[in-house]
């Protein structure tokens, strides 16, 4: 491996949309959701460890899930590989705070950005993108990686490009979630690609960009170069963190620089955004049921999604296309087209049921 490559994970998010199983205190990203044995965060791991040395990964989180990261990959990451956030400031401040310990630690270095709670099956072609991407990536380009859009989603980003250009695109535009009309225009035109969350630039092009395009924010991180991998550094964070502005690495950055290229992922790709997503993405029944950890029987009943614990037996009888969700303290039982509705509803019931 490739000792100028580097990695780095967000896992701060709280996964709202995935409630009840996924909750502020132990979000999605920590969760078995797929019932495959592993957190999509290990999951995640997995796939850039089998790229990137494992010394050279770094993780982005709250402070307050500590001790799951440590339960979870303690036995792969060292202290300094971790940074906790003392707050949520959204993906551009934690992916800046990174890039700058990296490049101190390494000038050389490129670096792939990932989430922690996509889901992706085909390993073999997701390392191959990963490392095309890698040596995609010079001194002043940032690289971000599509999805070719299989229908005309509304939740998420698209990104238009100029297709005469052959697997690395100059991209033209960034758009925000689109409404149903504009989304199947971006769909019809061939030109436009799901925006993943994933991208790969080095170290010195995705801090000149900063410099350029966020400035403000650099400034108050940059001024901290002195003291970041050294033992005074959590002070430093903790000091100036809270300070950072809110915001995405795409308002930040991404939408701003004219230096922008994709790469069309050829690797199978979710978001998990919601339990419909989930829904997709599992094998079902004959009468397209799922059943993730626990064990169902339904009569007279079809298309429903159905999770619990594994001890749990839950019976079925005459209802369809529905979510049932069985966590430690809460039920949720809400029909499959109101899925985009869970995160409102969380916060409306915990509202309600805490009075």
């Amino acid at each position: 491996m490739n000792n100028n490559h580097f990695a780095i994970i967000m896992a701060g998010g709280i996964g709202a949309r995935f409630w009840p199983s996924s909750t502020t205190n132990y979000p999605k990203q920590f969760i078995d959701l797929m019932g495959n044995g592993n957190s999509l965060l290990q999951s995640t791991f997995s796939r850039l460890e089998k790229i990137i040395p494992i010394e050279n990964i770094y993780l982005v989180t709250q402070v307050r899930y500590q001790k799951i990261i440590l339960d979870q990959l303690g036995d792969k990451l060292d202290e300094e590989q971790i940074i906790y956030e003392p707050y949520r400031r959204n993906t551009a401040p934690c992916i800046l705070l990174a890039s700058l310990k990296i490049q101190k630690q390494n000038p050389d270095a490129t670096i792939i950005v990932s989430p922690s709670d996509h889901y992706i099956q085909d390993e073999e072609t997701f390392k191959t993108d990963m490392e095309f991407g890698l040596a995609s990536a010079g001194d002043q380009n940032l690289v971000t990686f599509g999805i070719i859009p299989t229908f005309p989603a509304t939740g998420f980003g698209y990104i238009s490009v100029d297709q005469r250009e052959n697997r690395l695109k100059t991209v033209l535009e960034f758009t925000e979630k689109p409404d149903p009309i504009k989304a199947k225009s971006f769909i019809d035109s061939g030109n436009y690609y799901w925006n993943s969350g994933i991208f790969v630039w080095s170290a010195k092009a995705v801090l000149n960009g900063f410099k350029e395009y966020a400035t403000e924010l650099f400034d108050l991180f940059s001024a901290g170069i002195n003291v970041l991998n050294t033992p005074d550094e959590k002070k430093f964070i903790n000091d100036n963190y809270p300070l950072a502005k809110n915001i995405s690495i795409d308002y930040a950055l991404m939408e701003k620089s004219r230096l922008i290229q994709l790469i069309p992922a050829r690797f199978d790709w979710d978001d998990l955004g919601s339990w419909k997503s989930m829904y997709d993405l599992k094998s079902k029944d004959a009468t397209n049921n799922v059943v993730i950890d626990a064990k169902a029987y339904f009569d007279h009943s079809s298309n429903n999604l159905i999770k619990a614990g594994p001890n749990k037996k839950i019976v079925i009888a005459g209802l369809s296309n529905f979510i049932i969700v069985d966590s430690d303290d809460v039920l949720l039982i809400c029909p499959i087209d109101k899925d985009q509705e869970v995160k409102s509803l969380s916060e409306k019931a915990r509202n309600k049921l805490e009075d």
